[in-house]
């Protein structure tokens, strides 16, 4: 280290703290040594990945949208149907139960139309981030393939 950067980087230091075969290699500049072509096959790659990871996802939420959409009709249809049948009733012992057992029986259908929505969502999330997955693993496969390669 300098005392002019203390903070700058040291390739000596580096290779003393990890000594590799071949660490050197991956610090050098080779003339010619850099494949543009493969450079931007890797971004054409990585960009196609990102693109299906959307495209993934996006549909995931449409169908969650649209199902949530569906949701919402049947539960105003299904209280519409509820109020016109208490409208006009005496409330008495046997209405409040009537009702009460109306309510649990729509509050148990929200809990469960939740969870289909929240299963919606992950399910998006995971086949996009599938994708991603698989693509970094691709990528790590070729560093290593590179890094093996100038090592040698």
């Amino acid at each position: 280290m300098t005392d002019k950067f203390p903070f700058a980087f040291d390739i000596k230091a580096m290779q003393d703290a990890f000594p590799m075969k071949g660490f050197e290699k991956l610090f050098e500049v080779q003339t010619g040594a850099f494949d543009m072509t493969a450079f931007q096959d890797a971004q054409k790659k990585n960009m196609s990945a990102l693109i299906e990871a959307n495209k993934v996802a996006v549909g995931g939420y449409q169908q969650l949208y649209k199902r949530l959409g569906e949701q919402f009709e049947a539960a105003l249809a299904e209280t519409k149907d509820h109020m016109n049948m208490v409208q006009g009733q005496p409330m008495n012992a046997e209405s409040a139960e009537k009702a009460m057992d109306t309510m649990k029986t729509t509050f148990e259908k929200a809990l469960a139309d939740i969870k289909e929505l929240a299963e919606m969502a992950n399910s998006a999330n995971t086949d996009a981030f599938e994708i991603i997955k698989a693509r970094t693993e691709e990528v790590m496969a070729d560093i290593k393939a590179v890094t093996e390669k100038l090592a040698a």
